[in-house]
């Protein structure tokens, strides 16, 4: 399987759900990848700011996605905030 296409699969996946969820429980919502696979993607998507990754209270990490190609007058929208500015 090409890199681009497991990202956007796990990108996919994680925008579906419409909330964070535990990196735990992203290969349930990917069953036909890797852990590896999953960590690169989720790796690769935090870089970039397609996804948002945050330490939990459980020394483990959430994830969930943010929208992607971002018009200028959304920008400022509360809902966005967190995946811009990493809070």
């Amino acid at each position: 399987m090409r890199v681009s296409v497991m990202i956007d699969r796990v990108y996919q996946a994680l925008a579906s759900t419409g909330v964070d969820c535990s990196m735990e429980d992203v290969p349930a919502l990917c069953p036909d990848l890797t852990w590896n696979q999953i960590f690169l993607a989720v790796d690769y998507l935090s870089r970039t700011g397609d996804v948002h990754v945050t330490p939990d209270a459980g020394r483990t990490y959430r994830v969930r996605a943010c929208p992607r190609h971002l018009p200028a007058a959304r920008v400022g929208e509360p809902g966005l905030l967190g995946c811009l500015t990493g809070v």
